[in-house]
């Protein structure tokens, strides 16, 4: 009775297998694996593609070629001892997971998108945002071989010089974002802000937070602003290669309805597993575009009462996948949302970063003057 009931439960477990590599094509991928900056469509692809059939040829070898030897193997194997041995593999990975969780909780700490404290430029922690920048200082990072200098003035806003910080009280075209406008792996002359204020000759202020979400670049912007006496412009930025962290709740976000919630506390297990495969399940991803609309309108909202004009920059490198063209139409065509599109090539990117590169950095700054100056 129990080879016959093994090779039943091996063949169930095959049949599912190859269900599962069949059920799980391409347009279930694009539906629960949204796009990354970092790591392009055609990978995610590939990847999926090599496991649907490891899957598919684990499922027909458990049918077709496996179950009987399964069978047989329980047959020589006494009962006892099976379950002796069964017993004994089980204890062996409940105490790994366990041991495995306590470690993490020791040597993990950090939120999904948040980096090494060690890492420049140097981050801090912050009960509101989460992290920010180590404010009055300047750091070095060698980055694609050249040596990029981090600086900082003690409100935490990158500038040209630690001993130049921005002076509110002046006319100033505010940005806020994460590390693309902060301007990683460029040098502040390189920078978006920076090169909009030389452009301009009117004084930037870099408000972005590398890793930060949409939420929490409009949680600075709401804590920051008022320090400004003559904001003439809030350029804010959003890319639906990015909106994947707009869905993190291991860091302090905004819910439903904008409001603050603190870090979702998590098995670390779990945590490392979703940065392995991060899958999304329909209902996060329609709640995070509902918040990240509000988000959106409300930076707007935000800019107009300070007598600035907001402007949500949306840049975009070519060739546009599926997946971003939906999130960009549901996100802000769909939500009546006015916002610049910069097309960018391709190879606009720094080696081995994959930050945008200088050229980049250029193309998004001209076409932000040219739309502040168009009024």
């Amino acid at each position: 009775m129990l080879p016959k009931l093994t090779e039943i439960t091996v063949t169930l477990v095959g049949i599912a297998l190859a269900a599962c590599a069949i059920v799980f094509d391409g347009r279930w991928l694009d539906a629960h694996f949204l796009p990354s900056f970092f790591v392009s469509r055609s990978v995610y692809v590939l990847v999926a593609w090599l496991m649907r059939v490891a899957t598919a040829a684990i499922g027909v070898a458990l049918v077709l070629f496996l179950r009987r030897r399964i069978g047989n193997f329980v047959v020589r194997t006494q009962r006892r001892r099976l379950l002796a041995s069964g017993a004994r593999v089980t204890l062996a990975v409940v105490l790994a997971f366990g041991t495995s969780e306590a470690i993490l909780r020791r040597t993990y700490h950090r939120a999904a998108e948040e980096v090494p404290a060690w890492e420049e430029p140097l981050r801090h922690s912050d009960r509101r945002l989460g992290w920010v920048f180590v404010p009055a200082r300047s750091g070095h990072s060698t980055v694609a071989g050249r040596v990029i200098e981090y600086a900082f003035d003690p409100a935490g806003y990158r500038v040209r010089r630690a001993d130049q910080p921005v002076d509110p009280e002046r006319p100033t075209v505010v940005f806020t974002g994460e590390s693309v406008m902060v301007g990683e792996a460029l040098t502040w002359e390189e920078s978006v802000p920076g090169q909009v204020e030389t452009l301009m000759s009117t004084q930037s202020a870099n408000l972005a937070v590398s890793g930060f979400s949409t939420d929490q670049a409009y949680v600075r912007l709401l804590e920051e602003l008022p320090r400004f006496r003559q904001p003439k412009a809030v350029v804010s930025l959003f890319t639906p290669a990015l909106f994947d962290r707009n869905l993190n709740s291991d860091r302090p976000h905004l819910g439903p309805g904008l409001v603050w919630l603190p870090p979702e506390p998590r098995w670390r297990l779990a945590a490392l597993a979703d940065l392995l495969v991060p899958y999304r399940s329909h209902e996060t991803i329609e709640r995070g575009i509902d918040v990240t609309r509000a988000v959106l309108r409300a930076t707007g909202d935000l800019a107009r009462s300070r007598g600035a004009v907001p402007l949500i920059v949306v840049p975009q490198f070519t060739p546009e996948e599926p997946t971003e063209r939906l999130l960009r139409q549901r996100i802000l065509d769909e939500g009546s949302i006015p916002y610049l599109l910069v097309e960018l090539d391709s190879t606009w990117r720094v080696p081995r970063d994959w930050h945008p590169d200088r050229r980049a950095a250029h193309a998004i700054a001209a076409a932000i003057v040219a739309r502040l100056n168009a009024g």
